[in-house]
């Protein structure tokens, strides 16, 4: 059995349900389990064979509500009685750890999806002294929880030298596993690139994933603005995604209100489908990731990036020598300053100028070799314990 636990993030999670949910269950015998926020109407999903979900919170971030969700946590842990149990979530640590101090043959492995601790020191989520003391706690949970894990996950590789608390642990404990694209069921991915609409039509603009201030929606915002005048037959930008910030949402509502025209949102204020997203992936033009400077993304690699490039979508990106790296090994996409008043005027002649994914759709952006990567880990953890495939629990964030 495997339990694939969060509270944060929805049951139909991209990472926890498309990618190790499906890559788990694809064992005979296999029966997978997650946990994790109620995905809702809009985030609704099918199950693949041998996964069932266990919604166990539904509420705001800051809501007490969460701490109800430690409790089902807890009973469902009793429950299924996993054998393994993979945590992607820092705050689901405390109760794991208790879960396996209390039994026999336990383990499990901690999925490192973000630096947490830089990122509540430098995101300004929360002020003065409850920023610090967060940050120290998580760190020093994480500390307890790495060398007690069997394995440790990360979805970046910078975190090997930013987490200090791997610098003691033994190379093949700590395995990274990039948030890399992994098609739908039935999807049948592109092997051409999207190309782009001739001058007099529309230009289709994509801002998808998580809304919010430091991933530059008023920059996509600005520069749809601009490449609606400069390019000839104007353009249109469709931002998708949830915003956890209700102040941040209602000045974005009125702008869209203001400007129908060029100008769509899908979900704001509640949870948007993967499936979705990907719909208007394959519906545009061009990708955005209009990130602004700062400590916690400019050693990561977004999700979004790999989802564009692996349907062929043309990327404008932010400056970021990691970013860039990946685009330009593969003709994918440019890098755009989209703090210039003439960002749109300049983007348009460019994009019209450059031939995109010269040799064809790139195939190391899907998720299929971190999948093998995943089950040699398992392999390897319980070659020398009593193991079948039907034991393999897991938890998320």
């Amino acid at each position: 059995m495997v339990l694939l636990a969060s509270v944060l993030k929805p049951v139909d999670d991209t990472r926890m349900h498309g990618k190790f949910a499906r890559t788990l269950s694809s064992r005979l015998g296999t029966r997978v389990h997650v946990a994790g926020r109620a995905a809702g109407p809009a985030g609704a999903v099918g199950s693949a064979t041998g996964v069932q979900q266990h919604p166990i919170f539904s509420g705001s971030r800051l809501s007490l509500t969460r701490l109800a969700a430690q409790w089902r946590y807890w009973r469902l842990l009793q429950r299924l009685r996993p054998a393994l149990v993979i945590v992607h979530a820092p705050e689901l640590l405390p109760l794991t750890m208790l879960w396996q101090i209390v039994g026999r043959q336990r383990q499990f492995l901690y999925d490192i999806r973000e630096n947490y601790a830089l990122n509540v020191s430098t995101q300004q989520v929360y002020r003065g002294r409850t920023r610090r003391w967060l940050a120290a706690g998580l760190r020093w949970v994480e500390t307890l929880a790495a060398r007690r894990a069997g394995g440790l996950l990360l979805a970046e590789a910078s975190y090997a030298s930013e987490l200090p608390f791997l610098h003691e642990q033994p190379a093949n404990r700590v395995l990274v596993l990039e948030n890399k694209y992994q098609p739908a069921e039935g999807e049948a991915l592109r092997s051409q690139p999207q190309p782009l609409p001739p001058p007099a039509e529309p230009l289709r603009l994509l801002y998808s994933g998580t809304i919010s201030e430091l991933n530059g929606v008023w920059e996509a915002i600005d520069l749809a603005r601009g490449l609606h005048a400069a390019w000839p037959g104007g353009a249109h930008l469709t931002i998708i995604g949830f915003c956890q910030q209700p102040a941040l949402l209602a000045q974005l509502e009125a702008v869209v209100a203001r400007h129908p025209v060029w100008l769509t949102l899908i979900g704001g204020g509640q949870a948007v489908s993967h499936r979705h997203i990907v719909a208007e992936i394959s519906r545009s033009h061009v990708g955005l990731l209009p990130y602004r400077p700062h400590p916690s993304t400019e050693r990561c690699r977004p999700t979004k990036l790999f989802e564009y490039l692996a349907h062929g979508l043309p990327v404008v990106a932010s400056p970021n020598a990691l970013w860039q790296e990946l685009l330009s090994r593969h003709g994918a996409g440019l890098s755009l300053d989209f703090t210039r008043p003439e960002a749109g005027a300049m983007l348009a002649a460019r994009l019209r100028g450059t031939v995109f994914y010269p040799q064809g759709v790139p195939g190391d952006v899907l998720w299929e070799p971190e999948g093998k990567k995943l089950w040699l880990l398992l392999d390897s953890l319980f070659k020398t314990a009593t193991f079948a495939p039907h034991f393999a629990p897991i938890a998320h964030r």
